[in-house]
């Protein structure tokens, strides 16, 4: 089994928060006016978004170096739906285009970066989220 930690913090003097893992950093934040957001950084949907999207293409990578396939250009976006109170992600599309770089047909590299997709794979079966209370972390 593998575990990973990633840590936020407030982010001092706004109302923003800073992620970090290892030496990578992101700034997460609410559009600007909406509940004391200044645009900061990427939402929360955003953020979802964007580990869906990112999960793919290194999962692209990944599937492409284990064929011994080189890949050229990848697009990849993604687009969540969300509904409800409160609001809820309830779908999302996940849109690929992608070059072998010897011009052979990239569909079965899709199709198994698809099937291996951790965070894809993860939110379609669903998993727990538990939320506890920590003893006054700084």
């Amino acid at each position: 089994m593998v575990s990973m930690t990633v840590e936020l913090r407030n982010l001092e003097g706004t109302e923003a928060a800073v992620g970090w893992a290892g030496a990578h950093t992101v700034f997460i934040d609410r559009p600007v006016g909406k509940a004391g957001g200044k645009g900061l950084g990427f939402n929360g949907g955003q953020m979802l978004a964007l580990a869906i999207g990112g999960c793919f293409c290194n999962d692209l990578r990944y599937v492409a170096h284990g064929m011994g396939v080189a890949l050229g250009r990848i697009a990849v976006s993604v687009t969540l739906e969300l509904d409800g109170e409160p609001l809820l992600a309830t779908s999302a599309t996940i849109t690929v285009s992608c070059e072998t770089l010897d011009g052979s047909n990239p569909q079965m590299l899709i199709e198994r970066a698809k099937a291996d997709s951790t965070v894809s794979n993860s939110l379609a079966r669903g998993f727990p989220v538990t939320v506890a209370t920590a003893a006054n972390r700084p």
